[in-house]
Formats: C-alpha cells, structure tokens, sequence
C-alpha cells in the first residue's frame, strides 16, 4: 500500500513562556544581598542619567515623580505573575551573584582623604617572624631558607612545607634546614613552624618548663594518651602519683596549640539585617530595614523633555525613552524585591510563632514548599528571597534560611524540628558534668526519654554540626 506524503502548512496557537530582560533583572535582584543590593543601585544611578536619588534634606518631594497610590502593586502584576508559576532553577540552575568592589575611598572636599580612611596597617605573622629573622646571626643563605620557610607558615602557624623538599629546592642538606627551622620555632610566638600539634607543644613545653620536664616527657611519650585525657594510664605507666601528672596535664593545656592566631588579620564581617521582627504590646510587627538603601525617582526633567518632540531628534527621543523605561522597571523590580521579602517573613513568622514567642527549642519543621504553597509562589523563588537575607529578632539575628528546618517524629505523632533537636543536644552537654561528660549514646538514650526518637548516629552528626567535640575530648581531669 503507497503511503501518501505532502507538505502543507497550518496555524497552531502555542503557549510559550519567555523571559525579557526586564524579568531577569527582577529575578537577580530578588536574590542579591543587602550589600549587593546597595552596589546595584549605585551602578544603576551612574548609568542612567534618568533615574535620580530623593535626598533626605528634600522635604517637598514631587507627586508626579511617586507613584500614584496603589500603582506598584498594578506595576508589578507582569513580575508577580512570572515569579509566583515559573521555576527560576530553569533559567538560573547553577548562577551565582557574588560579592562587589567598591568604587574606592572617598576624599574631603579639599582632596584630602578623610580621616576613617588613614586605618593602621597590623603586622601580620609573615612580617613578625621576618623581623626576628633578619635579626639573627646566619649566613645569606641560611635566611633564603628561613624566609622560604616563614613564606610556608600558615595563618595558624604550622608549616605547611617538607624539609625534604625545601632541602631539594635549595641543594642543601636537609640537617641544614632543620636547624634554620629549630631557630624559626624558638621566635615569638614559640612553636610556630611546627609541622603537627605534638611538635608545637613539645616546643613549647621545653621552652616553658625546661628540657627534663614532666610535660616535655608526656608530650614526647605518652602523646596519644595525653589527647585522650588518660590521666590514670599515664599516672600507671610514667609510675607517678595522680595528683602530679594532673598538675603536667593541666600545664600542657595551657600552652597554645595554633601560636599564630595571635597575629592574624581576619577581617570581621558585620551583617545587617533586611528585616526586622519585634513585639509590640501582643502583636508581632515585620519592618523592613531601609537605612543605607537610596530612595529612586524619575528625574522630571527628562519626561518633560520626551513631550517636547519639535526639539529632538527620533534618535534622541528612541534614547530618552529607552532610559525611562528602563528607570521605571528598575524602580519597580526594587519595590518588587521588598514586597516578596515581607511576604516571605509574615509567612515564616506565621508559622513559627511558638519560636519567636518561646525560643529556638520551639522551632517547628518547615519546608521552601510550605512558604510557597502559603505565599502562593513557585519554592524557586522563595529559596532565592531566603538565601543570603538577615532577619533581626528580640532573640538574635538569623538567616531566613535557619527557619527552614527537616523534622524528626515523636512518640506521640507528632514531628520536631530537627534544629530544636540540636538545641537540646547543645543543653545537655552544656549541663553535664565535665569529668563526666554524656556520650553520643547517653544523649540519644535522655532524647528518647523526652519522646524524641533519635539514633546514636543521628546525635553524632548534629554534634559535630554544632563544632561540638566528642565526650572524650571534653573531658577535664582538673
């Protein structure tokens, strides 16, 4: 049978869903930081010569240059709509928006740089270490090898280079280098240079309390249970009275285990939150944190000029025109971007009310999904509002990311949040007795008498989550 085959051609109507540049923008600054958020507008308001700044100092500010009232809500029906069906992983699946750098330091007016400008530069521990090398009696190339070793010490004061393989580089013996490496680790601070904590606290420990000493003899042969706290074995094998190798144990802990910290320069990293949650009277209020975020306008100047078309060009007004719009979707992306985070947090606040009411043993299971269902936006969005945001609250400043949380069941049915699990775990080590510290098993075993129902290794990880140390290592013998 001859199988019939044409061309033709036919209209068929297809649903297909584009994203405008417009609407890229509004789903990156959903995402951005506060500090992200502040850079954007900077770099938006040197761009555009449309959109302008509303100074504080303005008290009659133009009602023509605001939006009329209930306009942003109209204007964001288009950016409401996309972000509340589409997934934004589609478009965005592995996009991160980092940091920024600034634009430089500001200047006085007479081109003087300002005062908070002339900071102090600290001396960081590659340049103490410099100092007392340059110091010492050794040939030149005893100190190429000490500065090749000092140029290895990392921020703790470790050396994170062999002795072998500086030996290599410099076609020297490797006695040699060890003996420049015995004087690096008699600088201050004493013992940076070592190559593992046993090594950093022998040093020390000959230097502090002399060669023969109790410590210097724990630390060279009874290491390992020295870590472990086996005050009662090394007593038995060293033949010494308990009460004595209490007092090295407790000498050795006081010697530093990373020297160099004391030298670092780790900037602190301040966060401000985007939002604020505190109690008025019985009611909880949500604000949001607008200090240090500009207030943006449509410069009038230009939509009059735009009328005037016997003055312009086409290609000066196709210009103007482009750059007002532009202005006015930046605009409304900005008020778009605030509107979702407080929806995002009166919902949050909603459904974690026994939290800020009662405290973090009261933080309830919560998924993206929840939010979204609730909001009645895609999870996509809301994990991308949650991500990088800061929520102060009278018990402390949190990621919005914190209140998202897995849950374990009960005995009674009922589920809890798996960060209120940690809370108790981090209370009853923080109650225990020191010489009696509770193990993994002990926790699991005082959880499950609440009714929580918990594996031993389920408490390992959330301990280890919370940087908190096994029972033998938290042990004190003194």
């Amino acid at each position: 049978m001859a199988l019939d085959m044409k061309h033709s051609l036919r209209l068929q109507q297809q649903l297909k869903l584009t994203i405008t540049p417009q609407l890229q923008q509004a789903i990156k600054l959903l995402q951005l930081t506060r500090l992200e958020l502040q850079q954007t507008i900077k770099n938006e308001l040197e761009q555009n010569p449309v959109l302008e700044e509303i100074l504080e100092e303005e008290e009659d500010v133009r009602k023509e240059d605001l939006p009329a009232e209930g306009q942003e809500e109209e204007d964001s029906e288009e950016v409401d709509s996309f972000l509340d069906s589409v997934d934004l992983d589609a478009y965005f699946p592995d996009e991160s928006f980092g940091g920024y750098q600034g634009s430089g330091a500001r200047a006085d007016e007479d081109g003087r740089p300002l005062y908070e400008n002339t900071l102090r530069t600290e001396v960081n521990l590659t340049d103490h270490l410099m100092i007392q090398l340059s110091l010492e009696n050794l040939s030149l190339e005893e100190k190429k090898i000490g500065t090749y070793l000092i140029g290895n010490i990392d921020e703790n004061g470790y050396l994170t280079v062999g002795v072998e393989e500086t030996a290599e580089n410099f076609q020297h013996a490797p006695q040699e280098v060890e003996d420049v490496l015995k004087k690096i680790q008699l600088f201050d601070p004493t013992g940076v240079g070592a190559r593992d904590l046993k090594e950093c606290l022998s040093v020390q420990a000959r230097e502090k309390f002399g060669l023969r000493s109790l410590e210097v003899r724990i630390l060279d042969e009874y290491f390992d249970r020295f870590i472990k706290t086996d005050l009662l074995g090394v007593a038995r094998a060293m033949k010494f009275e308990k009460t004595r190798v209490r007092a090295a144990f407790k000498n050795i802990s006081s010697l530093d285990p990373k020297p160099g910290r004391q030298y670092s320069t780790a900037e602190v990293h301040y966060v401000v939150p985007d939002i604020s949650v505190f109690k008025v009277g019985s009611e909880w209020v949500i604000s949001l944190n607008e200090d240090g975020l500009p207030k943006l306008r449509i410069n009038s100047y230009y939509r009059t000029l735009i009328k005037q078309k016997e003055s312009l060009s086409k290609e000066e007004k196709e210009y103007i025109r482009e750059k007002v719009n532009s202005a006015a979707w930046f605009v409304k992306s900005i008020y778009q971007r605030k509107r979702t985070i407080y929806r995002v947090m009166e919902s949050i606040l909603k459904n974690q009310i026994e939290f800020f009411e009662q405290g973090p043993g009261y933080l309830k299971p919560l998924t993206l999904r929840d939010i979204a269902e609730d909001i009645k936006m895609h999870e996509s969005t809301v994990s991308r509002v949650t991500s990088g945001k800061y929520v102060h609250t009278p018990l402390g400043l949190f990621e919005l990311k914190y209140f998202f949380t897995s849950s374990l069941s009960r005995r009674d049915g009922e589920s809890v949040a798996s960060e209120s699990v940690k809370e108790k775990i981090k209370e009853l080590i923080q109650g225990e007795n020191p010489q009696k510290p509770l193990s993994d098993i002990e926790v699991a075993r005082i959880l499950k008498s609440q009714g929580i129902n918990i594996a031993r290794r389920t408490v390992t990880k959330y301990r280890e989550s919370l940087g908190i140390l096994p029972s033998n290592k938290r042990k004190k013998i003194f």
